[in-house]
């Protein structure tokens, strides 16, 4: 089984098309703001340098729907290229392990959930999540495309179906499994192509009293953290709780709770209940709606800035590394995140600033990045091998990774740290 995206698959007749309306609104009334550049697919790795010349590239450009405020990318990768054998998977990370600890016991405590109560996640990769709702006693199943992930979280014993999900699945699922007290959606809108149509099969999944439970990065962080990395060609939007509140009330659903959290680099949970039961958003979610319109999120002139900040944070990561290159220092990355490959190609990064990254998942271990052709070698290469400046590439887990032992001996010897993010920064 493939353990990276074919790079010559994306270039296959049909891989590709382009949308001329807003996903939430139906309107063309789209207008670019950002330009990354061709880039090829982000978690396309590479098996052998004989692939570096066959790399497909798509523009990697993002759009302000400026009737709804949506922000989303207009390029579309057929989903089966980009998710039917995946290389990410969440249960690697402490910080993950902890965030969906929570998540677990907070969706159980808001709901009331018992154990003949189902709960099911959509796109519930290795079932890092739902082994936490397990451990509460909680009924669950997962719904996830990527068959070889699927096939992880089973052999941890979390029952799971290995299709895409959308309104046609979900009445295939109700009528197998039942209805569902929560359906969770965790980093997965952004993903989809259809999302209204995502969203009704979420509604009629739902048994009565039930919620949609959404967690997407959060548009107002990614803006003011300038987290530019956070595009690529499988995260297709990138929302507001305004245009998540618009896109809810295009489906039948209403907001009735937003809670924010700091997981990768700040997240919107949303919890939207059928409109039939709950027939308004809540005053509170109306109040953040609000505070967005008043600090520019659903306008145009915010985002033109944004993406001069953006070209002002290339051109200085370039120079330091370019300066760190002069003065004879040898720099590698850590983590092989699909972000850092955005930031990697759109600054063209190549070995020749930035020698190798290394990663703690085995699924990419041995490979190349797609576009920037960085070697991936495993995270003990840290301890034998002595470079002087790492460029955290996985930087929304740079906390967690600058506390392990082994990043700490490197940190007490001399070696630093680069943040990129939103300024780069030596640490």
């Amino acid at each position: 089984m493939r353990n990276t995206i074919d790079p010559q698959a994306a270039s296959h007749p049909g891989s590709h098309r382009v949308r001329t309306q807003c996903r939430a609104c139906d309107q063309a009334r789209l207008a670019r703001f950002l330009e990354l550049g061709p880039q090829p697919l982000a978690n396309a790795f590479l098996r052998s340098p004989e692939e570096f010349g066959i790399e497909a590239r798509y523009p990697l450009d993002v759009y302000l729907c400026t009737h709804c405020g949506l922000v989303q990318l207009v390029d579309v990768i057929d989903p089966e290229l980009l998710f039917r054998d995946y290389v990410y998977v969440t249960g690697t990370s402490s910080t993950i392990a902890e965030h969906n600890r929570r998540y677990a016991e907070t969706v159980v405590d808001f709901l009331r959930i018992g154990g003949d109560d189902l709960v099911v996640e959509v796109a519930s990769n290795d079932g890092s999540l739902l082994a936490c709702f397990g451990a509460l006693g909680v009924r669950t199943l997962g719904v996830e495309p990527a068959r070889n992930i699927a096939a992880l979280a089973r052999g941890k014993g979390i029952e799971t179906i290995d299709e895409f999900f959308s309104e046609a699945s979900s009445r295939r699922i109700r009528s197998r499994f039942g209805p569902a007290r929560a359906v969770i959606g965790n980093n997965v809108l952004a993903h989809v192509d259809d999302t209204q149509d995502f969203l009704r099969g979420a509604r009629q999944l739902l048994a009565p009293g039930g919620l949609v439970v959404i967690e997407v990065p959060s548009l107002s962080e990614f803006v003011d953290r300038l987290e530019y990395d956070t595009v690529y060609h499988e995260h297709l939007c990138y929302f507001s709780v305004t245009a998540l509140m618009r896109l809810a009330e295009s489906v039948g659903l209403s907001v009735v709770r937003i809670d924010r959290q700091p997981v990768h680099g700040g997240s919107i949970r949303m919890y939207a209940a059928d409109r039939d039961s709950v027939t308004e958003h809540s005053p509170s979610v109306r109040a953040l709606a609000d505070r967005e319109a008043a600090e520019g999120l659903t306008t145009l002139p915010r985002f033109l800035g944004f993406a001069t900040e953006v070209a002002a944070q290339r051109e200085e990561l370039i120079r330091l590394l370019r300066h760190l290159k002069a003065t004879g220092k040898r720099v590698a990355a850590y983590g092989a995140p699909a972000k850092g490959n955005t930031l990697l190609n759109y600054c063209g990064i190549t070995p020749e600033l930035v020698e190798y990254t290394v990663d703690r998942n085995a699924l990419k271990i041995g490979t190349w990045t797609p576009g920037s052709h960085l070697p991936v070698r495993p995270y003990e290469t840290l301890a034998t091998d002595a470079v002087d400046y790492l460029l955290i590439l996985a930087w929304n887990f740079a906390e967690e990774i600058m506390a392990q032992p082994q990043e700490r001996a490197f940190h007490e010897r001399g070696g630093r740290f680069i943040l990129p993010l939103p300024m780069p920064k030596v640490v």
